[in-house]
């Protein structure tokens, strides 16, 4: 008997339709899956539609924006729905990190207010029990001496602190599914280990499943069972993570992991060595070139890559990696091999 999974998105699109201009295709064939009590990592550079994704899974697409395709929680279509609908699903069935703590909390509002109030909104319940409660969230998040914290306004905490309380705020009302946008953003290696520790927990002990979105190959590598790779919208290449960062079969994925850091002495770490770059930029939204959006930052691009938008392909032997590319090969040349120093872990 198949499970349903928890999350299923189907060519997913969003376009935005800004007033007396052209429409401005934002994510194009998105797809994914994602089971309760599993991490799936969403990756790419700036401008490649990861936090766009995130938006269109929470409601919060701009006015201006129009989607298209299936979002699904437990079989439930969600892009149809009216907005008190959504008001009764965010927080509740979907929790969101936020990417900048100190501008997602309310610096005129104390910390222990700002998590009690969602569990106000949502249950009814009185001021006195929802602050019990959020003191509660700030222990099992790790901030010492929780109940004198919860009186503490946001620029009284370190970023790591203020980070932790933005997944309390998530946590509040025990959602199924949690989206982290860039979790780990501005923080230095020792707390990004702690958090992404604290949400491997909370994925462990609480069953739910977890989006982490970043630009960094390594927490992805850390935090998630599997990964999608984005590129000016769209999906690249998915795959469990470590098939996808031991064996990329996409320019783009080898590109970036090419321009990691290395640990290994002499393997371009050593002093005035150079990292490897990808050529180019990102294509803005509005000028999307035909074809395959990669193609003019690619080694391996022909005239066909120009031409057509490749397809999205599965390969392996359970269908469970894909890839968009015309060039890429889909056997497998070699078994995988571990590369311990091919992605930088925290």
């Amino acid at each position: 008997m198949t499970t349903m999974p928890l999350l299923q998105i189907d060519n997913l699109s969003v376009t935005m339709m800004p007033p007396g201009a052209a429409p401005v295709p934002i994510l194009s064939d998105v797809s994914l899956t994602l089971d309760k009590g599993a991490t799936l990592g969403i990756v790419g550079e700036s401008g490649s539609g990861k936090s766009m994704l995130s938006l269109a899974i929470m409601g919060l697409l701009p006015p201006t924006a129009r989607a298209a395709g299936t979002i699904a929680l437990n079989g439930r279509q969600l892009l149809t729905l009216p907005e008190s609908a959504w008001c009764r699903i965010r927080g509740r069935r979907i929790g969101m990190i936020f990417q900048e703590p100190m501008t997602a909390l309310n610096p005129a509002m104390r910390i222990g207010d700002q998590i009690a109030e969602g569990i106000i909104w949502h249950r009814g319940v009185a001021r006195a029990v929802a602050r019990r409660a959020a003191i509660d969230l700030l222990d099992q998040v790790r901030i010492p001496d929780a109940k004198r914290r919860a009186a503490s306004y946001p620029h009284e905490m370190s970023g790591g602190q203020r980070q932790r309380v933005g997944i309390a705020i998530a946590l509040a009302l025990q959602p199924d599914l949690m989206i982290a946008d860039e979790p780990t953003t501005a923080l230095d290696v020792t707390v990004q280990a702690e958090i992404l520790d604290i949400l491997d927990e909370l994925v462990r002990e609480r069953g739910m499943a977890l989006i982490i979105i970043s630009h960094d190959l390594g927490v992805i590598a850390r935090a998630a069972h599997r990964t999608i790779v984005m590129y000016a919208g769209t999906g690249m290449e998915a795959g469990p993570t470590v098939a996808l960062l031991r064996d990329p079969r996409h320019p783009y994925t080898t590109g970036l992991l090419a321009a990691m850091p290395r640990r290994r002495p002499g393997v371009g770490s050593g002093p005035g060595s150079r990292l490897a770059t990808i050529p180019g930029t990102v294509p803005g939204f509005a000028d999307m070139p035909a074809g395959c959006r990669f193609a003019g930052r690619c080694a391996r691009q022909t005239g066909a890559c120009r031409e057509a938008t490749p397809a999205w392909r599965l390969f392996g032997s359970d269908g469970g990696r894909g890839v968009r590319c015309l060039h890429a090969q889909l056997d497998a040349a070699e078994p995988d091999r571990p590369e311990p120093d091919r992605v930088m872990p925290l």
